[in-house]
């Protein structure tokens, strides 16, 4: 009797880890022709395979998700996915960027600049929420504040074209000209005949 519930036991333990075997399989599966589908630009059918197999407490499915719902232009949808992300991962730099696409298509420039603040205090040196939050203030013609973000994208990319015609013009705009001249000629030596560049050198004269 206790040697049948032995054996019993045994056959309940392997079963169990027989399922979520099962389940990774039926997950690589979905990733796997959401991929596919990606490729194929059939951006619904990339989602239905991993809403077919979705768990709440997934980080991969829901930043996958939100990223499909995106390129499917489903602008809701895909905040909704990216913050669930956040959620789980609240120190994911790639979930926080990941964000900032629905939310501009959206024009919620007030969250977007929310979240590469957020991104910012994770990874004080990112260079895409530098470089974009230094555009978002240039354009709102807060040049003081465009010029510190722009400062630490050429700091670290010395040889950057957008870091550096972005530098050069805002040291234009702040009246800092022999500055922006310098910038302006190693704008051209790295994109050279650049029409930014040639027109800001022609400014500075």
């Amino acid at each position: 009797m206790i040697r049948n519930k032995v054996i019993l036991l045994f056959f309940m333990m392997l079963l169990a880890l027989q399922v979520p075997a099962q389940n990774f399989e039926d997950l690589q599966n979905a990733f796997s022709k959401s991929y596919e589908f990606e490729y194929e630009k059939k951006y619904t059918d990339a989602i239905n395979e991993l809403t077919n197999v979705y768990q709440a407490d997934s980080y991969e499915i829901n930043i996958r998700l939100g990223w499909l719902n995106y390129l499917a232009g489903l602008h809701p949808g895909s905040s909704t996915y990216y913050k669930k992300a956040i959620g789980l991962k609240p120190y994911s730099v790639e979930a926080r960027l990941g964000y900032t696409y629905p939310l501009s298509a959206l024009g919620n420039w007030g969250q977007v600049k929310t979240q590469y603040f957020k991104i910012l205090e994770i990874d004080e040196m990112n260079t895409i929420a530098n470089y974009n939050l230094g555009l978002i203030f240039y354009n709102a013609e807060d040049f003081a504040t465009a010029l510190k973000h722009f400062e630490k994208v050429v700091n670290q990319y010395p040889f950057d074209y957008d870091g550096t015609i972005m530098f050069a013009w805002t040291h234009f705009q702040l009246g800092k000209l022999r500055e922006a001249e310098v910038l302006f000629k190693k704008a051209l030596l790295i994109k050279p005949g650049d029409e930014s560049a040639l027109e800001g050198l022609e400014s500075v004269k």
